[in-house]
């Protein structure tokens, strides 16, 4: 699939051949070291042509500057030095890797003003220009049999190299395996989103996540057989109609101390989503291949913190079902009985994420008794709605565990906007047949589908990310241009780094 670009760290060193990327802050130009890179007359003229002045997302491009033994000198604008944060960095990592689509030889220069605090560029500033550099470069390409380029020859596929010149290359290659760890579990729930759904079923969903065991995760694969004996009869009813059949997946990395309880994470794997029997229109019916955003962020999640070797115990789980259409699919009006033994009444076949949900939330909360539960879950249009597709929506039990998803939302720019729950909406669940309905309504559906999944968290302190505008088909940015976008693993990864790890 990704030619994945090779990444080296060195010290700063004069220039001899290939291409330079150089940065520029608005509040004071070049650093010292980078001044080497390109003969100040050649870059002035060039400045004043292109109208540089080093604002943030802005660049200017000299081919063979005069006096250099460079082909090509890139200077890319930082904005005000001063203002840089963590996630500033990681995106010129990415603006890097667009700069070089094609195979190169290239020496990234993180040099800035000394005079700017905030400017000095250290081992995570450089391993997060690398790790941008890496997502950037991610392309789904590996059933296409021919691969050219705009001009129809035969695309260059050698991976470029990228040697990042910074003041402590020891320090930026130490951080910079964590931060690739963090990037493999992007990309590896990029690949799982991107994946087409005769290719990547339930049982081949499971199979990807038990290869995570060469990582050091324990992993467990439930089989219908033993679901049913666990009574988990809102699953298995969305299952139904497919012969893919279904699995429940447990992943646990144990980073921690023996004594301390897990943190949870529980992922709604809907590997197809036809709808069922309440069918979905056909227009754009292909992105529900990506219906199972949430487990592979969740598996995404696993592989990053086991490759990093996380100092906490984490339990993952996925519910991974395919929601057919056959002689066998549930019907609308079905009742059946959860895990927990409230039964549901299956107003709405295609609100089965819900169904998925409610007995993966209520095993893990009966067996592992986390310190918290977070679900993903590509859930409901209704988020979309309100938010569009620049937020996830969070919904929560606990306002600290709500609190801290937030900040590393903010951190990550995975970025979530929590919403109203309540006993007025958890009403709308309300069923004269039975405990509860699977839909509330035309009206807060995104509410009525998280007070519904509440009902089944017991006392755990516990939040719901509707990431259905984010997980798929979201708008590109500096570090994915993918169908599928991996969030949710640097958010959650931020998470258990800042405040679980011990």
């Amino acid at each position: 699939m990704t030619t994945r670009p090779s990444i080296t760290f060195a010290r700063h060193a004069a220039p001899k051949k290939g291409s330079a990327v150089l940065l520029s802050a608005e509040d004071g130009g070049f650093g010292k070291a980078a001044k080497a890179y390109g003969p100040a007359d050649t870059l002035k003229r060039a400045f004043a042509v292109a109208d540089f002045s080093g604002k943030s997302g802005s660049s200017v491009e000299v081919v063979a500057p005069q006096g250099s033994p460079l082909d090509r000198l890139v200077v890319l604008g930082v904005g005000k030095a001063a203002n840089l944060k963590e996630f500033d960095w990681l995106k010129l990592g990415g603006q890097i890797a667009a700069q070089f689509r094609k195979s190169a030889e290239v020496a990234v220069v993180l040099d800035l003003p000394e005079a700017k605090a905030a400017a000095k560029v250290g081992g995570a500033e450089a391993a997060a220009v690398a790790a941008g550099i890496l997502l950037r470069s991610y392309s789904f390409d590996k059933y296409k049999t021919r691969k050219d380029d705009a001009d129809g020859k035969a695309a260059d596929k050698k991976p470029s190299k990228f040697v990042i010149h910074c003041a402590d290359p020891a320090a930026a290659k130490k951080a910079f395996a964590a931060a690739e760890a963090v990037a493999d579990g992007v990309m590896l729930a990029r690949d799982l989103v991107n994946e087409p759904a005769n290719k990547l079923g339930p049982l081949e969903f499971a199979a990807e996540a038990k290869a995570l065991e060469k990582l050091g995760v324990n992993v467990e694969i439930l089989t219908e057989r033993e679901m049913t004996k666990l009574g988990m009869g809102a699953l298995l009813g969305v299952a139904q109609g497919s012969p893919r059949g279904a699995r429940l997946v447990v992943m646990q990395w144990n980073g921690g101390k023996a004594k301390d309880k897990p943190v949870a994470f529980v992922g709604k794997g809907v590997t197809f989503d036809t709808g069922g029997n309440s069918m979905k229109p056909a227009g754009s019916m292909e992105d529900m291949k990506g219906d199972m955003g949430g487990a592979a962020a969740v598996t995404g999640l696993m592989h990053a913190l086991a490759t990093r070797k996380a100092k906490a115990n984490v339990v993952g789980i996925i519910g991974l079902v395919e929601n057919a259409v056959d002689g066998n699919s549930q019907r609308p009006g079905d009742i059946v009985t959860s895990m927990s033994g409230q039964t549901i009444e299956v107003l709405n076949t295609d609100a089965e994420g819900r169904l998925v949900l409610a007995d993966a939330l209520w095993y893990c909360a009966q067996r592992f008794e986390p310190k918290f539960m977070v679900n993903l879950a590509t859930l409901t249009g209704a988020i979309m709605v309100a938010l569009g597709q620049f937020h996830a929506g969070l919904f929560s039990n606990d306002d600290e565990l709500s609190a801290r998803l937030t900040e590393a939302g903010l951190a990550t720019q995975e970025r979530l906007w929590r919403m109203p729950m309540g006993p007025d909406y958890d009403k709308l669940i309300d069923s004269k047949n039975a405990d509860m309905k699977n839909i509330g309504g035309r009206f807060g559906g995104s509410i009525s589908a998280a007070q519904f999944l509440q009902r089944f968290v017991k006392d755990t302190p516990w939040a719901h990310l509707d990431i259905a505008g984010v997980a798929l088909s979201s708008p590109p940015s500096e570090i994915n241009q993918s169908w599928g976008s991996g969030f949710g693993v640097r958010l959650l990864d931020r998470l258990v780094r800042d405040h679980y790890e011990g």
